[in-house]
Formats: structure tokens, C-alpha cells, sequence
């Protein structure tokens, strides 16, 4: 009877550092974002803020799928529109005639496509598209992986951003 007390006091003795330890663990490293995917993701998230949808997360997958396609772009086509409708993501792109352009700038592009969306009955103005701006505000797309390329020899840049799931749902409203 005598080890009893004492195989009782070891065991609370080990439980307490075990306990102590787990509760001193550094947390999981969550990565940070590259200062171009701040960007991405502040300017989408505003453009969202707007109009009552939840923010988009950046994804380091569609970052990374956004970029291996607009650098195959750049290399195989230049900075020209590259074909994005056989993607299993939404996609918007932007083709600017400068070697570099700022993330924010290219949303910013993409959104002021919102002066010709008529949310009313869900269409465009006539003459105008809107699909890149409804794109952005899509309620339903939850994250977004952006990536640049340029193209020194056309003297220009090309954009691709990747949403996940993708929006512009024939008879749905984005928001």
C-alpha cells in the first residue's frame, strides 16, 4: 500500500509537465503573405466590404496555380489574354501596357466594371461587360491566389487571378 501514494504522486507530478509543456508550445507558423498578396487580398476585400460580402482568403495554392499559368502565358504568348475558360477556378485577368503594375491597380481595374453592373435585375449595361467585377464580388468564392508576369519585349505586364469557387453563375446575383 505504501507505492501507491506515491506511483499517485509521479503520475501527478508527469501529468503537470506534460500539461505545462503543451500549454507553452509555440502556436503552428502561419506564413506570411508576400507584401503583392496583401495587396491582392486588401483590394478584393474592400471591393467586397462594399457591397455586404464576406472577405476572401488568400490561398497559396491559387497563388501558386495563378502564377505557373501567367508565367506559361508570358513565355508561350507574351503578355497577350490568355484563355482561361477551361479553368476549374474563376478567373479575371488584366493585360497592362506597362513592365509593372501595382495589385491594387489591376482590381481596381476589374472593379470599375461596377458602373455598368445593374444588380437591380442582375445584368450589364448594353455595350459593356461587367463579368471581371461581378467576379471580384462573387458571394460564393471564398478564396483568391493572384500572380504577375512581364513582359519586357511588349513592354507590358499580365494579371491573373484565380478565385476558388468561381462566380459568374449564368442566372445567379454575385451578391
Amino acid at each position: 500500500m505504501f507505492t501507491y501514494p506515491f506511483f499517485s504522486a509521479l503520475a501527478a507530478l508527469s501529468l503537470f509537465i506534460v500539461s505545462a509543456q503543451a500549454a507553452t508550445a509555440p502556436a503552428p507558423a502561419v506564413p506570411q503573405l508576400t507584401a503583392a498578396a496583401t495587396e491582392f487580398l486588401e483590394a478584393h476585400n474592400q471591393a467586397r466590404a462594399a457591397v455586404g460580402v464576406e472577405p476572401l482568403e488568400w490561398s497559396e495554392k491559387l497563388g501558386k496555380d495563378a502564377s505557373l499559368f501567367v508565367r506559361y502565358q508570358r513565355n508561350k504568348f507574351g503578355c497577350g489574354f490568355a484563355n482561361l475558360t477551361d479553368s476549374e477556378y474563376g478567373g479575371n485577368q488584366i493585360m497592362a501596357g506597362s513592365v509593372s503594375v501595382a495589385p491594387r491597380v489591376a482590381v481596381a481595374e476589374w472593379v470599375k466594371e461596377k458602373d455598368f453592373y445593374i444588380h437591380a435585375n442582375n445584368s450589364c449595361v448594353a455595350e459593356h461587360e461587367c463579368g471581371v467585377y461581378t467576379q471580384v464580388v462573387w458571394r460564393d468564392s471564398k478564396e483568391v491566389g493572384c500572380s504577375q508576369a512581364s513582359c519586357v519585349k511588349e513592354k507590358a505586364s499580365l494579371t491573373i487571378c484565380f478565385y476558388d469557387p468561381p462566380g459568374n453563375v449564368v442566372g445567379e446575383s454575385p451578391y
